[in-house]
């Protein structure tokens, strides 16, 4: 049997906890060296790298519909701070940086997010979407993700159908942050913005982009370990030079979590 942590044993303490974690969270990034994307522009630049759009209100979560809505709205709040966000050459993004600060004027609702291993109502949830939106952007980008974190587990299916396995990022302020840096000559831009049922992200760029990226899945295999069900996905680049037309394969990482929902039948689930 696992050990329970403190803040399990004593549920009293975890504020306390959570206030420690961000302090010292901010702290280190404030002493890292690293030069941290901070303007905003509403002019966008000229030539966009990547788009897509999210349906943000999965009716078919299995959870009270008033948690899609809440999500809504602290996914406006937060895309408030990203939207036109310049990321100049040597600069890094983070998430929480541009984040952090949404709810000051506005609260946050609560959203579904996953604690301990259970989808629960908690102020704030529903943020990974777009986190999930932007790393997405990212990986069609020559931009160099340096902290990214997935799932350990998915206890829905994914509202959107055609984007591979593997390619969420989560956040957690205070534990898991989203950072890319620039190391390009060029500069960068996201725009975040909203249509009647769709969260839509694009990244833009001062220059024609030298590249198409196309983010697929070379494997994905199924292993049950303990009476839990695992997914390993092979998350690979098809990197296209757009003058050559020449192609070139990344193996960019092995994505695992635990399933939490049923796989449609007939699913080959090894046994580990």
């Amino acid at each position: 049997m696992a050990k329970r942590r403190l803040t399990q044993r004593f549920p009293f303490l975890l504020p306390l906890r959570r206030w420690q974690r961000k302090q010292c969270f901010y702290l280190a990034m404030r002493f890292d060296r690293r030069r941290y994307a901070s303007e905003c522009d509403g002019t966008l630049l000229p030539h966009e790298v990547f788009s897509a759009s999210q349906v943000m209100v999965n009716e078919h979560s299995g959870y009270d519909i008033c948690y899609q809505y809440n999500k809504v709205h602290n996914l406006k709040l937060a895309a408030a701070g990203i939207q036109g966000l310049i990321i100049r050459p040597g600069e890094t993004f983070s998430f929480w940086m541009r984040v952090r600060d949404a709810d000051r004027y506005e609260p946050y609702r609560d959203g579904l997010v996953l604690i301990d291993g259970k989808i629960t109502g908690s102020y704030g949830g529903g943020l990974c979407q777009l986190s999930n939106l932007l790393y997405w952007l990212f990986l069609h980008s020559p931009l160099t993700v340096d902290e990214r974190h997935g799932h350990a587990s998915e206890s829905v299916p994914g509202a959107e159908g055609d984007q591979p396995f593997g390619t969420d990022a989560t956040v957690s302020e205070g534990w898991c942050d989203l950072k890319v840096t620039n190391r390009t000559s060029h500069t960068y831009q996201i725009s975040i913005t909203f249509d009647d049922k769709n969260i839509c992200g694009r990244l833009l760029s001062d220059a024609a982009p030298e590249f198409t990226c196309e983010i697929f899945n070379r494997s994905v295999t199924y292993e049950s370990r303990n009476g839990q069900i695992f997914q390993n996905a092979d998350v690979t680049c098809r990197r296209i030079d757009r003058f050559t037309g020449e192609a070139e394969l990344i193996t960019l990482y092995q994505n695992r979590c635990r399933i939490g929902y049923p796989l449609p039948e007939g699913t080959p689930v090894a046994e580990a």
